[in-house]
């Protein structure tokens, strides 16, 4: 199977990973494949994207409920930071469990889990009786976020034609920054109803509670979606199912492929892939085989530049600048905006100029505009608003650093971790890249409400020192895989 980035700072296109090594085959009756519907297999890759959409919707829709969060249950910085953090732990699990999950049961059934585990999710984030349980639904919604980050781009790589494979497959990228942006909408929206207050009531519930309940209608769509598009040829095949699997093949690839010799294709790749385990990193003094630490460090540097801040907590930023809460919502849209723009360039480009010179484009790019956002955050007052020039400047970085990472970082970590590694380690290589970045996101989401206390200019400063670290980093120890075959990775 193949997986998806675990963080909407960091979702990639088409470049999914590998979780059992090699997809399905690509051999030449299908890379010749052309569906005699290609409408209905987009809308089949649509509906397994509406994962996707619910993956960046409810990891970013906490964004717009932190204040009221903090006012209704009366918390401190530290307690706040671990209910927005702690619904990464679930998505650690997920991520963990789906992939083996969808081996046993089939891809659309993990969906289906999915969207019943957000729609709970939903219902009970909006409702909930105490911080403790409010807590336990984001741990929920997280797990269904890791499943969704699994189950969307290893179906929609199954069921795609070879021949449309990496455009199709850039329908989960798409999804996840339209879900980000779409949340912020939707929390400007519903504050804008409650006259700029979080807590203020809006159909009965404090309006941060209606912006967390929202997502049970694209949740439910979700759901309803994966009862109308067929189970995926390979995990038919593999349960012994081969006549339904035939039927897909000719539905998405067309009638004219000779099917046998496509099913025969799959059999193959399938008694081929490698079984990586935990012990194949294992080599010399420092644990890990040198590429192990390589992908880790990749996966670390994406994340300790502070993406997610701007997605988990930019509202509340703002406002402790002094800008008004419809203002700073306002400005979290136009955020996610840039990403979807930015995540664009990237997939325009990440084949044409390579890997690393985007890379080392983007960290230069984000240093310096992590650097604008601490200088002006130095300049904040008693009273914790910023002067025009330096509010205006640091709006402007702000757009900028997302810009800078949506199109380097954001993309090219995910397309060097799904082509950086020997096939006989990938899936497990993966595996423990994946995970360091889970930890990583987690600390950089844990430790930001505590640190912009201490100081905000400082913790800015922490973020474009990792943003100017990452430079060397890539230069000295990453090699360009662009235009390298998966097999001369070694």
């Amino acid at each position: 199977m193949k997986s998806q980035p675990p963080t909407p700072g960091s979702a990639a296109g088409p470049q999914e990973y590998t979780l059992t090594s090699t997809a399905t085959a690509q051999g030449s009756e299908g890379r010749k494949a052309q569906p005699d519907h290609l409408g209905h297999v987009i809308f089949i890759t649509a509906a397994a994207a509406m994962g996707g959409f619910l993956f960046g919707y409810d990891s970013s829709v906490i964004n717009g409920a932190v204040e009221g969060i903090r006012g209704k249950y009366d918390i401190g910085s530290a307690a706040l930071a671990q209910v927005i953090a702690i619904a990464l732990i679930g998505c650690a699990i997920g991520a963990a469990t789906a992939g083996r999950l969808a081996d046993r049961i089939g891809r659309i059934r993990v969906m289906q889990i999915s969207a019943t585990l957000f729609t709970i999710s939903a219902v009970g984030s909006a409702l909930p009786f105490a911080l403790w349980d409010l807590a336990f639904w984001r741990v929920l919604g997280g797990i269904a976020i890791g499943m969704a980050s699994v189950i969307g781009p290893a179906y929609i790589a199954e069921v795609s034609p070879p021949a449309y494979r990496g455009r199709l497959g850039s329908f989960q990228q798409a999804a996840i920054v339209v879900g980000i942006a779409i949340s912020q909408l939707v929390n400007w929206g519903v504050l804008n109803l409650a006259d700029g207050d979080q807590r203020g009531h809006v159909m009965g519930i404090e309006a941060w509670q209606l912006m967390l309940g929202v997502m049970v209608v694209p949740a439910v769509l979700y759901g309803l979606l994966s009862f109308a598009i067929p189970e995926s040829p390979r995990f038919l095949i593999s349960v012994g199912k081969v006549d339904k699997a035939k039927a897909v093949l000719a539905d998405v690839e067309g009638h004219g492929v000779d099917l046998d010799k496509r099913v025969a294709e799959i059999e193959d790749a399938m008694h081929s892939e490698e079984k990586s385990t935990f012990k194949d990193l294992l080599g010399g003094k420092a644990g890990f085989l040198p590429i192990v630490w390589v992908g880790i460090g990749l996966s670390v540097f994406q994340q300790l530049v502070g993406i997610n801040v701007a997605f988990y907590y930019s509202a509340t930023l703002w406002q402790s600048v002094g800008i008004d809460p419809s203002d700073s919502f306002l400005y979290s849209f136009t955020t996610s905006i840039i990403n979807i723009v930015g995540t664009v360039i990237a997939m325009i480009f990440v084949d044409r100029v390579g890997r690393k010179p985007l890379a080392i484009v983007g960290s230069a790019g984000m240093a310096v505009s992590l650097a604008l956002e601490a200088w002006a955050f130095s300049a904040q007052a008693g009273d914790g608003s910023l002067p025009t020039a330096q509010g205006t400047v640091a709006l402007v970085a702000a757009h900028a650093f997302v810009l800078f990472f949506a199109l380097s970082w954001g993309v090219v970590v995910w397309v060097f971790l799904g082509e950086m590694f020997p096939n006989r380690i990938r899936a497990a290589a993966l595996g423990v890249a994946a995970s360091a970045q889970w930890i990583a996101n987690w600390a950089i989401t844990a430790s930001f409400p505590s640190l912009s206390e201490w100081n905000l200019s400082g913790t800015y400063v922490i973020y474009a020192v990792f943003a100017v670290l990452s430079i060397p980093f890539v230069l000295k120890y990453v090699k360009e895989t662009k235009g390298k075959a998966l097999e001369e990775m070694g």
